[in-house]
């Protein structure tokens, strides 16, 4: 049986203490703070992280890959959010589900790429558990989006490319915000582009850390 409200370390006491850390790291949203209460981060997780669900930390989930800790997932899902356009989001590297999940609770419209079929299948897996219906999941070459559902009012890159990957570009919607990080290891910067009908404007907002940006599948 699926435990959402978990005990100990994975409590809702715990989780609000998450909360009030996100406040204080400078989340203002309270659209964005009441979907990561809403959301129990220890459910995509293995058993054996569990207890550091609600740490402000990227944890394993295999496959080379990891969970973004809460602030960023929290951070990049406020960037998003504040521009307005909260039909449809794309989101490029699935992983567990846990931003997938997030992003569910604000726009209308989730469609979700993993490259890893492993990880594809354990996200359907918690987001059919937490019966999120506006959730679409595909399994396929993040590099290339999801071109049938373009253009996106909103698409979040949860892996570093070295530069931003032109078709994901030509998918967002006029008026619409791209949150991707941008680099290589070490030496990455979180971006915020914003298509207007003639041009893109790139934001640089901070130094930040992810996995890097992989084609193809696995």
């Amino acid at each position: 049986m699926l435990d959402r409200q978990g005990i100990g370390m994975t409590s809702l006491r715990t989780r609000e203490r998450m909360l009030t850390r996100l406040a204080n790291q400078g989340i203002c949203s309270p659209q964005v703070l009441e979907a990561m209460r809403n959301v129990p981060r220890h459910i995509f997780m293995d058993e054996a992280l569990a207890s550091r669900a609600y740490e402000d930390t990227a944890l394993p989930i295999g496959f080379n890959q990891t969970i973004s800790q809460p602030f960023s997932v929290a951070r990049m899902t406020e960037l998003l959010s504040g521009t307005g356009k909260l039909a449809s989001v794309l989101e490029i590297g699935t992983g567990c589900g846990y931003q997938t999940a997030v992003l569910a609770h604000i726009f209308k419209k989730v469609y979700s790429v993993e490259r890893i079929l492993a990880l594809h299948k354990k996200a359907q897996m918690h987001l059919w558990d937490l019966k999120l219906t506006n959730v679409s999941l595909m399994y396929g070459d993040g590099h290339l989006g999801w071109a049938d559902y373009a253009p996106f009012d909103a698409i979040i890159v949860t892996a570093a490319p070295v530069d931003v990957p032109q078709q994901l570009l030509v998918q967002l919607a006029i008026g619409g915000s791209m949150v991707i990080p941008v680099g290589i290891s070490g030496k990455q910067v979180l971006q915020r582009i914003t298509r207007t009908v003639n041009r893109y404007e790139y934001e640089d907002l901070e130094e930040v850390s992810f996995v890097p940006f992989q084609m193809g599948k696995e």
